[in-house]
């Protein structure tokens, strides 16, 4: 099968998928004597990414596999596209989020000892049923806490591989420091609608 046909076919399975689709995935659409390699199909893909560049649309190798999905660039103007507001996550659920994905597997108790304060249940059912957590296992204690860890719908969620490409705790110190770019103190900017 040539390239450009290859292509064609991957990007017509990304596109109605609506989800991200692994290599064996895709392999698995071809009969098995007609089954591109897995280096081929990477090829194609690759080569599908860069047809890609430029556009308002981008072919993106997450967790769960590859998927077609809008730039971030385009994210106001296609949202409108749903009545529904997208949903607004407190601080201690992102928190609650961040501790698990950093220092994972980790108990409730232990989320709070970090935090100092009780960590609601409503979070906790929240993250599960996004699916961005899981129960891992249990900690051999009294009361055998669960042990809690993130997923691939997680990692597929924020535009993640593996949790090897979560910023550093360094650079996340580093954006807390940055000073904002309009000075705080001075005159107030001139008002410019006409009253």
């Amino acid at each position: 099968m040539d390239a450009a046909r290859l292509r064609n076919i991957l990007e017509a399975a990304l596109l109605a998928a609506g989800r991200p689709l692994s290599l064996d995935a895709l392999a698995a659409l071809f009969a098995e004597h007609e089954r591109p390699p897995r280096g081929q199909l990477r090829a194609c893909l690759e080569a599908l990414a860069e047809e890609y560049a430029g556009r308002a649309v981008e072919l993106k190798e997450v967790a769960s596999g590859w998927r077609v999905q809008v730039r971030a660039d385009y994210a106001p103007w296609v949202q409108r596209l749903w009545e529904e507001r997208p949903a607004r996550y407190s601080r201690a659920l992102l928190e609650t989020l961040a501790l698990i994905a950093y220092r994972q597997p980790i108990t409730r108790g232990e989320i709070e000892a970090i935090r100092g304060v009780a960590v609601s249940s409503n979070i906790i059912r929240t993250l599960l049923d996004r699916g961005w957590i899981r129960v891992v296992g249990h900690r051999d204690a009294p009361g055998r806490p669960a042990l809690f860890g993130t997923t691939r719908a997680f990692l597929d969620h924020f535009n993640l591989r593996s949790l090897d490409e979560l910023p550093t705790l360094a650079e996340l110190r580093d954006l807390d420091a940055v000073e904002p770019e309009l000075p705080l103190a001075g005159p107030a900017p001139a008002d410019h609608d006409g009253g």
